[in-house]
Parts: C-alpha cells; structure tokens; sequence
C-alpha cells in the first residue's frame, strides 16, 4: 500500500470522506513568531489533500496531513473548505515547477512539492475539481434554469441559493411574478477559487493526457528516490563510505602533520641561521674591538719613542 492510499484509508475514510489526491510539500518560507528563536528543522512530512464528502449535499475540502518521525500513523491538522480556498499561484506560468501559494481567507501557505509532476497534478485535479463542485453545487441549489438564470451559452451560472421562506399557497399571477422577483435577488455569485501563473495545460486547456504523462513522471520519480534511498542504506556502500570517511580523515589528519612537521623545521632552521648569524656578530665585534685597542697602544707606543728621541 502507497503513501497516498495509506491517507485515504486512515485519515479520510474514518470521517466519511474520499481523498482525490494528495503531494507532499516543505514550507518555502518557515513560519515562526519573531521573539522566538529559530529551532532545528522538526523530523515530520506534511503533505496537502483534496477530498470530498461521501454525504449530500457534497463538500470539497483542502486538508494538511502530517506524519511525524517515530510514529507510523498519520495525523489531520488542518482543514478548508474550498470556498474559503481565494487564491492558487503556480508561480511560474512558462515551465514546470515545483513551487506553489495556496491563499485561504484567513493565511497564506507557500509551498514546494516534491517534484513539479506532483505539483501539476494537483492543481489540475484540483482545478477540475473546484469547477466540478461548483456545477454540481449550483444544480442542487433548485430549479434554475426556470428562473431565467442563464448565460448566453445556455449553461447555467454558478450561484449561491438564499430562498426567503414566503408563503406559496397564493396562486395569483402577481404573487407568482412577486415570489419569481424575490428569488432572483437571493442569488449571490459566490467567490470561486482564482488560479493564477498556472500553465494552460493545467487549467484551460488540460486534458487526460497530460495527466497520464504527469503521473508517469511522479511514479518514476518515486522509483527513483526509492532507489536512492536503498543504496545509502546498503551495508557495503555504508562500509565503504565509513572507509572512504575514516581514509579522509587519515590523509586530512596526514597531511596536517606533515605541514605543521614542516613548518616546525623550517622556523627551527631559521633560528639556527639566526643563531649563528647573532654570534658571528659578536664575534665579530669582538675581534674589531681588539683591533681598536690594539691600534690606540700602537699609536701610543710610537709617540712615546718620539719623545724620546727628540
């Protein structure tokens, strides 16, 4: 059983509901109150669901789900209605992406899928599902189309039905155009969803293969991330990865020793030449100061003869 059926059957299923689809997603912009400090990451996986009410009259409802490290169940968090769902940004109108916002009356969530494929398939399942629901919304809400409800193609305008309660029981051609006039004016045009920088293939012009082609993209990036997985988890790549480490850090801790080895002689051979140089100084200072005492007693010696003689 996948991740998705796995939500349906212990999330949705317990509260009469069918999930149509499901994607995982991570925050773009963490949340988080200013005077608190920014903490680790926490170890969960939150995906959003679109599903519906098996009960008439049916609901449309936007969930997030989230399933926390060390518990293998999944937990409901939240949950919109689709009316108060104002707003889905795709981002980006000209490629695939796998950033979305979903704009709700009262917050906004900006969220990355886990690939664009699973993005694209939950705006357009979602997208065909906000029109469904509102066609299907307006049909129950009474008889219509006998009210001259009617656009200029023929189909019928979508609206909520407010009926006044007035008494039925006069059957006069006033009271009946009377009655008519009233529930004219309790139509109110609801607020449908608004898809913004959506592809068109998404929306207008989405078809059934696109949603094919989308899905086989998602499944082979599943199997591709599974894959993954499995190899890091491996005993022998785990193995060779801890040698790989361990001679890293051998020929890191190596090669430090040699250069700090290194350094040390050349700064010990610098103070040996240093030495040297030092008492050759002397040395040779010594030796012009015998020269000086010397060359003073010479002159001495001489001037002294010179008295002599004279």
């Amino acid at each position: 059983m996948n991740v998705h059926s796995t939500i349906n059957k212990e999330v949705f299923v317990p509260h009469d509901e069918r999930m149509l689809v499901a994607v995982e997603v991570w925050r773009r912009k963490r949340k988080r109150m200013s005077f608190l400090p920014a903490g680790p990451k926490g170890n969960y996986a939150t995906f959003i669901c679109l599903s519906v009410t098996n009960t008439r009259p049916h609901q449309l409802l936007i969930t997030k789900v989230k399933k926390f490290g060390g518990v293998s169940s999944f937990t409901r968090r939240s949950q919109w209605t689709v009316e108060q769902l104002r707003q889905v940004n795709g981002i980006n109108p000209n490629k695939d992406s796998p950033e979305f916002d979903l704009i709700f009356d009262n917050t906004v969530d900006q969220w990355v899928a886990s690939s664009s494929a699973e993005k694209c398939i939950f705006v357009q399942i979602l997208y065909h599902a906000c029109q469904t629901y509102s066609e299907g919304k307006t049909g129950t809400l009474g008889k219509v189309g006998k009210l001259g409800w009617k656009n200029p193609q023929g189909r019928v305008s979508l609206g909520a039905h407010r009926e006044t309660e007035v008494g039925l029981n006069d059957s006069s051609p006033g009271f009946a155009s009377k009655t008519l006039l009233v529930r004219r004016k309790s139509y109110v045009l609801p607020k449908q969803t608004e898809f913004i920088n959506c592809q068109s293939k998404l929306t207008g012009d989405a078809s059934t293969v696109n949603l094919v082609i989308y899905r086989c993209k998602a499944f082979l990036n599943r199997i591709k991330n599974v894959m993954v997985a499995k190899q890091r988890r491996t005993p022998g790549n785990q193995s060779m990865h801890r040698k790989y480490r361990s001679l890293q850090r051998h020929f890191t801790s190596s090669t430090m020793a040699k250069v700090v080895q290194k350094m040390n002689m050349a700064l010990g051979e610098r103070g040996e030449r240093l030495t040297r140089a030092e008492d050759k100084t002397i040395e040779l200072m010594h030796t012009a100061q015998q020269f000086a005492d010397t060359a003073h007693k010479s002159n001495t010696l001489s001037l002294d003869l010179t008295s002599r003689f004279k």
